[in-house]
């Protein structure tokens, strides 16, 4: 079971977590494992609940090392479409829709890349893509013309 943070971190709101926070997570990682072992990791796991709990810089932050251990690839795309839905997610929660709708841009190309191929780091990417949908309607409804807004 992955500990919640107390609180979900958003910069320049409140202060940054303590250095190190998450290192008992991060460390779980390493470079030599195979994608179905990262798929365990506790990183990415807590990664996952941390982004469905709306922790999204926790989620970032545990997912990178992740991705980075992973070979190019639709595994490592994957995670990289997940650390930016996340960081989508947290610019929303700061006002910044067209930063939203640029990550999701982002987010949606990544996906492409993924296509065809079921589930991909135990991710399905249809589900992840319902999720960027969502999330743009969401900005388009609540911003209407994000033209003028700071990325």
């Amino acid at each position: 079971m992955v500990a919640l943070p107390s609180y979900a971190y958003v910069p320049g709101q409140m202060p940054r977590h303590p250095e190190g926070r998450f290192d008992d997570l991060r460390m779980t990682v390493r470079p030599d494992m195979t994608a179905e072992q990262l798929c365990a990791t506790p990183a990415f796991q807590a990664g996952l609940v941390f982004l469905d709990h709306g922790f999204f810089w926790e989620a970032h932050e545990v997912l990178e090392p992740v991705w980075l251990a992973l070979p190019d690839g639709p595994d490592r795309i994957m995670v990289q479409a997940l650390i930016q839905l996340a960081n989508a997610r947290l610019k929303q929660r700061m006002a910044r829709p067209r930063a939203v709708l640029r990550l999701c841009r982002i987010v949606e190309a990544h996906l492409q890349a993924c296509e065809g191929r079921g589930m991909v780091m135990g991710q399905s990417p249809a589900a992840v893509r319902a999720a960027v949908d969502a999330l743009q309607a969401e900005i388009r409804g609540d911003a209407g013309d994000v033209s003028n807004c700071a990325i």
